[in-house]
């Protein structure tokens, strides 16, 4: 067993606007993961909040962008920066005894920063 897994977080039309040059990228790093193996995940926000504007549950905006390349029915949500506090994800980190993680997604300084933080803390 690989015991890896790159995982991808909010690619999701409300944030990627402004993102769209970093997609490529995003997918190149998806086929490497899918050539050595390794288990993709997605992960998608939604934003519970009151009078939110973005990553509104059932919203065009808080899909996952349709550049991105989708090799694996792995998608988890979330409702706060931490993708961790998804159960659902970290049972399947568990079940598939995953222990090295390869992150990326479309804000380093919040959601991406909250789950490497929680990750090291946590796992």
């Amino acid at each position: 067993m690989n015991h890896k897994a790159l995982v991808v977080i909010d690619i999701q039309n409300d944030i990627t606007k402004h993102y769209r040059d970093i997609i490529d990228r995003l997918n190149t790093a998806i086929e490497w993961a899918v050539e050595s193996g390794m288990e993709i995940v997605y992960i998608q926000h939604n934003n519970l909040s009151a009078g939110t504007r973005t990553f509104k549950p059932g919203t065009k905006g808080a899909e996952l962008a349709p550049e991105l390349r989708i090799v694996s029915d792995h998608i988890f949500v979330k409702t706060k920066a931490n993708a961790l506090t998804s159960e659902a994800f970290s049972e399947f980190i568990r079940s598939k005894d995953i222990r090295e993680f390869y992150i990326t997604g479309a804000d380093a300084t919040a959601c991406v920063k909250s789950t490497c933080f929680n990750m090291t803390d946590q796992l």
